[in-house]
């Protein structure tokens, strides 16, 4: 088997990549401490409510949050035996989560390895629903959901999400509803599981103290070899204008809360420009509104924002910039943040504040690389076509002049939306 070494010299990193004879990609990142970290992904995520197989004739579409229902359901075993026990045996701290564009299965450890590994691509390539078991796993994710509708800051940016977007599967939660998920049967997990864990949609992620050599052995000795499958996706059509301008919630919170969103235009396929595009705005949002910066500062100072946050999310299918905080006046700091937006575009940003923008980000970057958790930041950007030793690079090259052109281009206030959470009045106040 071919084994393929990239080497960052300019930070003094490299990984090793092997095409396994299952079909799956396996990537690994040497890393002299004492845990190890792996993560077995599926690129399948709530997004993915609609798809077909090369050759079949009609699209399949799923209810709402199954990729999640499956990641729970994954743990159980034919044998009666949980999974997580299973890991405790030889010391990992085992987990997986669901996104909008993966699934993944994860554990860290500090001894016995090449077990752990064995257990995680076991369980994984083991399927087992049955109507009783999926029956009683309504109950606990429908818990789940409306849990998180207890919490404000999700209500905010789901409404966000809603404003921004008319149709678009990223607007689905990615547990999905109540309503939605009592519709998943057994069979349908089975259809997702068939199509989606095909070893050729997934790769494994390993930063840590151990060899390419071992893992390849784990490999050959748990995976199956599968023909690959050639999944056709079906992304519901979205233009740049917003579902809506403004969006209200009254949450038992002390002081209103908002969100401004800027809808951007978004390819679905992963490309070098679009990864340049999110690492520009990243950019642009450090210069423009990092804690050090003058917009920062001043609205700190003058009490008109706290908590404020910025940010660029760039998606498979979607990208928005995000702009929020707490304010006792959000019109005032609707308007102020539009206000200087325009100013922006009119005067550019300051040559100086960019390049130290530029540095803080580096730095970050730089960061990334001090602990295992490098396996899973390597997952994420492989998941956007990206490889992450690359990134370091492309910060390093981008201008001011592209930063400036990019902003003229996405900030226009047609394309704003804002999501916003009052208070609830008092007997009084009403």
């Amino acid at each position: 088997m071919n084994i393929i070494e990239k080497e960052n010299a300019l930070i003094g990193e490299k990984y090793y990549y092997a095409k396994h004879k299952s079909g799956l990609n396996i990537y690994f990142i040497p890393k002299q401490l004492t845990t190890s970290y792996a993560l077995f992904c599926t690129e399948y995520g709530s997004v993915d409510n609609c798809f077909k197989l090369e050759g079949d004739a009609d699209f399949t579409r799923v209810p709402d949050g199954i990729a999640h229902y499956l990641e729970h359901k994954m743990f159980e075993n034919a044998d009666g035996i949980d999974t997580f026990s299973r890991f405790a045996k030889y010391g990992a701290n085992a987990n997986a989560f669901t996104s909008t564009e993966m699934t993944a299965y994860l554990f860290k450890c500090t001894d016995h390895f090449d077990k752990n590994l064995e257990i995680l691509l076991d369980y994984v390539t083991h399927p087992y629903f049955t109507p009783e078991t999926v029956a009683k796993e309504q109950g606990i994710i429908a818990q789940e959901i409306r849990g998180r509708e207890d919490y404000p800051d999700s209500v905010l940016y789901k409404n966000l999400m809603r404003a921004l977007y008319k149709d678009l599967q990223i607007n689905i939660d990615v547990a999905g509803t109540v309503e939605s998920i009592a519709e998943i049967t057994a069979d349908m997990l089975y259809k997702c599981y068939d199509v989606f864990y095909n070893l050729s949609n997934m790769f494994l992620c390993v930063a840590g103290n151990t060899t390419m050599e071992e893992i390849l052995s784990v490999a050959d000795k748990i995976l199956p070899e599968q023909e690959p499958k050639n999944i056709i996706r079906s992304y519901n059509e979205e233009g740049r204008d917003v579902a809506q301008s403004r969006i209200t919630a009254d949450f038992d919170i002390a002081k209103p809360m908002f969100l401004i969103g800027v809808k951007d235009i978004c390819s679905p396929e992963p490309s070098l420009e679009k990864t340049k595009r999110a690492l520009t705005m990243q950019l642009v949002s450090e210069a423009l509104f990092g804690n050090g910066s003058e917009f920062a500062v001043d609205v700190y100072e003058s009490s008109l924002i706290d908590e404020l946050s910025a940010e660029y999310c760039s998606g498979k299918i979607s990208a928005e910039f995000i702009f929020g905080g707490e304010s006792n006046d959000v019109e005032k700091a609707y308007l102020k943040f539009s206000q200087f937006m325009e100013d922006v575009k009119k005067n550019g940003i300051d040559k100086e504040e960019f390049e130290i923008a530029r540095k803080v980000k580096y730095a970050e970057y730089i960061s990334s690389f001090e602990s295992v958790n490098i396996a899973q930041t390597f997952a994420s950007s492989l998941i956007q076509g990206t490889d992450w030793f690359d990134v370091g690079d492309i910060i390093s090259q981008i201008t001011v002049e592209e930063a400036n052109a990019l902003v003229n281009e996405i900030f226009n206030e047609k394309y704003y939306s804002v999501s916003v959470i009052n208070p609830i009045k008092t007997e009084e106040e009403k």
